[in-house]
């Protein structure tokens, strides 16, 4: 499905736990550039946990994360120092646009000046360019008519495609998303994953932990399936609903199909 020399995602024996309870226990996943890639499971399984390992917010207990070339270990004869661990997590780290469940917006900040600020901040971009960019990606997300507005006058769906183009300003080269519409009223879930279709038309790499099934089988790539700390199957959309191999991939989708 993958092959390792378009490769921009590789991730190998990733192992975490907290306390005694390991959450993790040994993902590999590769993952092409511009694929979307749907992971659905039961909740607690650690999905969100999976991508907070991969952009850093959790640092992994032992494996391998490779991102557009930029590789950190942990454990094993190849575990990096721990001076050398933080600096690789650190540059692997700028390579990836996060969205979350709650929208983590600046409330006394315009739509505008939120997406705006981090590139000043962490890249040293002066003002002008970084609200030049701002503008684009906020038309980019149908929010145009909006940059002027704070959080509080914006929707929900509003918000959270204005957090889409926050990380987008960054310019990652994978962008993940924890539950983007778990938050959200039912009539503005389709705003926000239309905007996740069109990145991906785009060749965005996405990965997106989500509930929304009728999504994840019409524009995911493949859907990755995990339960209890594992990678139980994965497949393209179509198999994955019409023909799961594993009982408990058939359990979790009975409901759905």
């Amino acid at each position: 499905m993958v092959e390792e020399n378009g490769s921009i995602l590789l991730v190998e024996n990733l192992r975490k736990k907290f306390e005694e309870n390991e959450i993790l226990k040994g993902i590999n996943l590769r993952v092409e550039e511009g694929d979307l890639v749907s992971i659905i499971g039961p909740s607690g399984c650690g999905k969100s946990t999976f991508l907070r390992c991969l952009n850093g917010l959790e640092e992994m207990d032992e494996g391998v994360v490779e991102i557009a070339g930029v590789r950190v270990e942990k454990g094993g004869e190849q575990g990096l120092s721990g001076r050398e661990f933080r600096r690789r997590t650190h540059e692997a780290r700028q390579k990836v646009g996060m969205v979350f469940q709650q929208f983590n917006l600046f409330p006394h900040r315009t739509i505008l000046e939120n997406v705006a600020i981090s590139p000043q901040v962490t890249q040293g971009i002066s003002r002008e360019e970084a609200e030049e960019e701002a503008r684009y990606l906020l038309g980019k997300v149908g929010l145009s008519d909006r940059m002027t507005h704070y959080p509080s006058q914006l929707s929900g769906g509003q918000q959270q495609r204005a957090a889409i183009a926050r990380a987008l300003a960054l310019k990652p080269k994978i962008m993940l998303y924890d539950e983007p519409t778990s938050a959200l009223d039912p009539e503005l879930v389709d705003e926000v994953l239309q905007v996740m279709r069109d990145l991906d038309r785009e060749g965005m790499t996405q990965l997106i932990v989500t509930h929304e099934m009728r999504f994840a089988r019409d524009a995911s790539d493949y859907i990755v399936f995990m339960d209890a700390g594992n990678i139980v199957e994965i497949s393209d959309e179509d198999e994955m609903f019409t023909n799961p191999k594993d009982e408990r991939t058939r359990k979790f989708l009975g409901r759905f199909l």
